[in-house]
């Protein structure tokens, strides 16, 4: 059973220009040693191009900043993906996670979703190992002070490199931005301020000046994080562990179960805060930056601070915490679930009210980020800014939160950087494709008040976006264009092709007058079982991973046709170009807060205007005749 329609028609002509011949030392330059700069720097290198990563420190690649897991509800369906694609981030995980969760196990298998528990300091040097492997890709320890620009054609400003700090230049075919949260950053911790993206670094202030020649529209967000405490300060006999799953599954396809997990996996714990901590909390607000309004950037609603918490839901008596370990070889425990910007001795004193952190000491107080980020529909889909040939951007500085989505974005930017520089056809996912499909749609068609994080409930198509389908869906893709060798093409085609033989004898085995297929669809019945009694099946050898995605994709295949017909009406308004230029404004009949929208993010297609926020299905209909009418030149 496939999980893809017909194969879409070719996107159609992007804004920009492709690159005339010039003097680079470059293709591509990525700033920004993040999740997203990573991923972008890999993926161009792969695709050929000549690609620098520059970053603060070239020690500290793909550092953790706040929570030291990956994947969870949404994100982990976009770690697999970005692992399908040829990314870096499941193999990392899976190389260096101490505790692997399978979330949502309760509910339909659309849902559920990956998590891991990390060794901060391993998965940091495995993605450093991985970067200095990588052949085409160069490190280069700076600050990005400026970008080199030049007038293109029609006058838009054409950017060629970067300049650092200490005045060196990198002439570059194309940039892509991955600065996270240091863009004109500001470190918050009571009445505290200085600047800075993450503890003991600098804020890209100079950068963040250099943008504005651009004029481009620019928000504020803000972000948090919580203490880190001293491990043997912890009264851990107080509180409820939280083990792993018994069998934990990798995020990489091609990762070697037989050699999995690779290090020791531990629990995590579980306390809660209570009135005692409520009321130190409630009592200090008016020195929380958020409050006092020392921030003027709007925090993630979905992960809220511990103020935040006691102040919109008044009525709760306490909020979870959980205490996870940072690594194996370290004493920082990450207190997940109560992050603050309060001053260090309220965090002290409330935390302290917590059952089991009596006695609790700090590695690391608490506190917030407020930083600089782009309008992120004024992108295309590719991730390039469409009014700036040749300069991408990726990451938290397009409005998103969390490592995941920012992994998928520079894995996105820094692939289709590289084809822009070769002259090559564009690298875009429909939102029935892939959740990063629908992360890159929805952004740019939004203008984010908030971080913008994935959920399920974002994606209309989830039972195609499966995350044990994932590799099934982009590992061709990815291979046709190079992300994936030839090797990585074999081995997983190999397994495709257990599958596939394993489903080809279930539906040709028959029982009872009907094929084991038919009979899998019996709620009661398991592939596992039915596999172990049929020796032609047995002797296949699929191991449990693959059992289960087979009784998935037959108990849900009459749902999943159904989701592909949705995607076949969805395609006609795809396939409806809306002409740059268009002129929304003079559309007569459009509600005033559709034709505001719409003039404000410049939708691509109909099926774009569609999900725009306050654009309705009449605004949709009449749109549609506006657009018939421009066709026929009246």
């Amino acid at each position: 059973m496939t999980n893809g329609p017909a194969e879409l028609p070719p996107p159609p002509e992007r804004n920009h220009p492709h690159p005339t011949p010039a003097p680079a030392e470059w293709d591509v330059v990525v700033v920004g040693g993040g999740h997203a700069g990573v991923e972008a720097g890999l993926a161009a290198a792969r695709l050929g191009a000549r690609a620098a990563l520059v970053t603060f420190r070239g020690d500290l690649l793909g550092e953790m900043s706040c929570n030291p897991a990956i994947g969870g509800l949404g994100k982990g369906q976009i770690v697999k993906e970005v692992d399908a694609l040829g990314g870096l981030m499941g193999r990392a995980a899976d190389a260096t996670g101490i505790q692997f969760r399978l979330l949502n196990t309760r509910k339909g298998a659309a849902v559920r979703a990956p998590r891991c528990q990390s060794d901060r300091h391993r998965y940091r040097e495995f993605v450093t190992a991985a970067v200095g492997e990588q052949g085409g890709l160069e490190v280069v320890e700076g600050e990005a002070a400026g970008l080199l620009v030049e007038d293109g054609p029609g006058e838009r400003p054409w950017v060629r490199g970067i300049e650092l700090a200490d005045g060196r230049r990198l002439a570059a075919r194309s940039v892509i931005l991955t600065t996270g949260t240091f863009l004109r950053s500001v470190m918050h911790m009571g009445e505290e301020q200085r600047a800075g993206g993450r503890a003991g670094e600098p804020s890209a202030t100079r950068l963040a000046r250099d943008l504005e020649r651009f004029e481009l529209r620019i928000g504020r967000l803000k972000t948090g994080t919580p203490p880190r405490l001293v491990r043997d300060s912890i009264g851990w006999d107080d509180l409820q562990e939280q083990h792993g799953d018994s069998r934990p599954r990798p995020f990489s396809w091609a990762t070697d179960r037989a050699d999995f997990p690779a290090l020791t996996q531990v629990p995590c714990h579980l306390t809660s805060t209570g009135e005692a901590a409520h009321e130190i909390i409630r009592a200090n607000l008016h020195r929380a930056p958020m409050h006092s309004g020392a921030i003027e950037g709007v925090g993630p609603r979905y992960c809220p601070s511990v103020e935040d918490k006691v102040t919109r839901f008044a009525e709760k008596t306490g909020h979870q915490v959980f205490l996870e370990p940072e690594g194996l070889d370290t004493d920082w425990i990450y207190a997940n679930g109560i992050s603050t910007s309060l001053p260090r001795e309220v965090q002290e004193a409330f935390v302290r009210t917590v059952p089991g952190l009596e006695q609790a000491r700090f590695h690391r107080h608490g506190y917030a980020v407020e930083y600089d980020f782009v309008q992120p529909s004024q992108l295309d889909d590719t991730l390039a800014l469409r009014e700036v040939p040749g300069l991408y951007l990726a990451g938290q500085i397009n409005g998103t939160s969390g490592y995941e989505e920012a992994a998928a974005q520079g894995l996105m930017a820094g692939a289709n950087a590289a084809l822009w520089c070769r002259e090559s056809a564009a690298l875009v996912l429909g939102r029935h494709e892939a959740y990063v499909g629908v992360m890159i749609d929805d952004l740019v068609v939004t203008a984010p008040s908030e971080p913008y994080r994935m959920f399920t409930s974002r994606a209309e198509y989830r039972l195609l976006l499966r995350q044990d389908t994932a590799d099934e869906r982009l590992v061709p893709r990815a291979a046709a264009l190079g992300l994936v060798g030839a090797a990585q093409l074999a081995a997983f085609e190999a397994r495709d092709g257990l599958l596939g033989a394993a489903r080809r004898l279930f539906d040709r085995t028959r029982r009872d007058g009907k094929t084991l297929t038919e009979l899998l669809r019996r709620p009661e019945v398991r592939v596992a079982s039915l596999a172990a009694e049929e020796p032609a099946i047995a002797q296949l050898g699929l191991d449990a991973e693959l059992l289960e995605r087979l009784e998935t994709d037959v108990k849900y295949e009459g749902y999943v046709r159904n989701q592909l017909e949705e995607v076949e009406r969805a395609r006609r308004q795809e396939r409806t170009e809306i002409p740059t230029g268009f002129d929304f404004s003079g559309l007569r009949g459009l509600a005033n807060e559709a034709r505001q929208k719409m003039t404000e993010l410049r939708p691509r297609t109909l099926g774009a205007a569609s999900r725009i926020e306050g654009v309705r299905p009449p605004d949709v209909a009449l749109l549609a005749v506006h657009l018939e009418r421009h066709r026929r030149g009246g």
